[in-house]
């Protein structure tokens, strides 16, 4: 056995003795039910990258192990670690918990201390991206999480008071579930923000930055970039390192935007407080970081302008993209631009009308726009206003009390929680405390439901603590004494 496998196996032994000494998982409680015969879980989780799996883990832990979750991805490729993440490092810091679960042993650090070393630790700067991936790998392996890749969920819809959950893939047919938590990362409910300008445009010249992209296939080709965020910089990057005959960035903004403002508060308060927060603080603090915006890490910029047939173009806004015989004719506030290719690193939306998976509940999910939002607040921005209205455990509210029930029991554990609960579900910071906020609602809820089976197991049960062998009566003594 290899240092590196004697070093994992040991720190396994250790993960399950502290497991077991704090006696987690818990013991399961959450009675069983049955809808037409077959069994209903008491959770699904659409999704099993980061998020979904510290959700699986603390459910598991919390007692509620009836559960699954469902990947379309293949097993080893959820999540965009290895696939639409083009960075070559984390962009967080290499010592954040992540999804340890309060857990020591669970951390990224001791995976890979116990394989290779204290010395290697100290001389890691960032994450390998690709690293990362097999942390999570071997994350879901070792706590013998229960997910199913290769299936897709293609519907939703009500039934009584159940999920009924409509399956393609590796596993066809209908499931049924008590709650649902949608761990969907970055895309969240919509998908690809498209700008209109790129609408009816061939896609065989262009692709959102999320997409799968053949680079290779840009070789010696001109290719346009759309942003300034992080995204921009990595796939630019990658063009470039794969042959590109000139990559330019087209930046709308007339300046590069510098200060990660969020990054800066970090803190407990931030994680514990901030859902709290009146709603007109909560936009506050997301509306300024949306119009001050992200920055890209700088080695993700540096690894584009270490590139001679790179170009930055700042202040120049798209006004039209046209299709020609071999290309595109891009009409930017900087005159017209001829590319081969255009990716769009044009981010995500909360749009889910999109998404057909969603088409039965979509029309009923309230979002920050119907009510929540008041212009005193600030800046009436477009994603901020999609963004849905979700309760204290990320569940969704209905637009109209009474009109969907079942979306109380649908929690939104992912980037678009992010103005209601702040960043506790898509990244890496915080995603333990978002894990523990939304299973200790979904248990709450659950025992709720079933109080009436939990009173009813209070009475039923009859296992004596005492015997009646532990003590005398002495009344029958003391009244023949007072008889005397």
């Amino acid at each position: 056995m290899t240092y590196a496998a004697k070093g994992l196996a040991a720190l396994e032994a250790q993960l399950q003795q502290d497991l077991e000494f704090l006696e987690l998982p818990a013991k399961s409680w959450v009675p069983e039910r049955t809808c037409q015969g077959a069994s209903v879980r008491d959770v699904v989780v659409i999704g099993a990258g980061m998020c979904g799996l510290a959700a699986l883990a603390k459910l598991q832990f919390t007692g509620i192990n009836n559960v699954m979750a469902y990947d379309a991805a293949p097993a080893g490729r959820e999540g965009p670690w290895i696939t639409f993440a083009r960075m070559e490092t984390l962009r967080s810091p290499k010592t954040l918990h992540g999804p340890a679960l309060g857990l020591p042993q669970l951390t990224f650090r001791a995976w890979f201390t116990a394989q290779w070393g204290q010395e290697a630790w100290q001389a890691l700067d960032k994450i390998p991206k690709a690293q990362w991936m097999d942390y999570l790998i071997w994350y879901r392996k070792v706590l013998n999480l229960p997910v199913q890749n290769n299936v897709r969920v293609s519907h939703i819809t009500q039934a009584e008071d159940l999920i009924a959950l409509d399956l393609e893939g590796a596993e066809t047919g209908r499931v049924y579930t008590r709650r649902l938590v949608l761990a969907t990362g970055r895309s969240g409910l919509g998908g690809f923000a498209i700008p209109d300008f790129l609408q009816g445009v061939d896609r065989q010249f262009w692709a959102h930055s999320a997409d799968e992209i053949d680079f290779t296939a840009l070789q010696g080709k001109r290719v346009a970039v759309i942003g300034a965020g992080a995204s921009s910089m990595d796939n630019a990057a990658t063009a470039l390192e794969q042959g590109a005959a000139a990559v330019d960035l087209l930046i709308r903004r007339k300046e590069m935007p510098r200060i990660n403002k969020m990054t800066g508060i970090g803190s407990p308060g931030v994680v514990h407080g901030m859902h709290q927060l009146p709603d007109a603080w909560k936009w506050k603090f997301v509306e300024y970081t949306a119009a001050t915006q992200t920055p890209p890490p700088r080695a993700s910029t540096l690894r584009v302008s270490r590139h001679s047939n790179a170009r930055f173009f700042l202040d120049c806004a798209i006004n039209a993209v046209r299709e020609e015989a071999n290309g595109l004719l891009i009409d930017t506030t900087q005159g017209e631009m001829r590319y081969d290719f255009l990716i769009a690193a044009t981010g995500f939306t909360n749009d889910f009308h999109g998404r057909p998976e969603f088409a039965a509940i979509a029309p009923h999910i309230r979002s920050w726009f119907d009510g929540r939002y008041q212009p005193e607040m600030g800046s009436p921005r477009h994603n901020l206003l999609d963004a849905p209205d979700l309760g204290p455990a990320f569940e969704f509210r209905e637009r109209t009390p009474g009109a969907c029930p079942v979306l109380a029991h649908i929690h939104c554990f992912n980037d678009a929680a992010m103005l209601t609960h702040g960043k506790v579900s898509g990244d890496i910071p915080a995603v333990s405390a978002g894990a523990d906020r939304l299973v200790r609602g979904i248990a709450a809820s659950l025992f709720a439901e079933d109080v009436e089976q939990h009173y009813a197991n209070l009475q039923a049960f009859d296992t004596p603590e005492l015997q009646g062998d532990e003590w005398v009566d002495a009344t029958p003594r003391l009244k023949q004494e007072n008889a005397l």
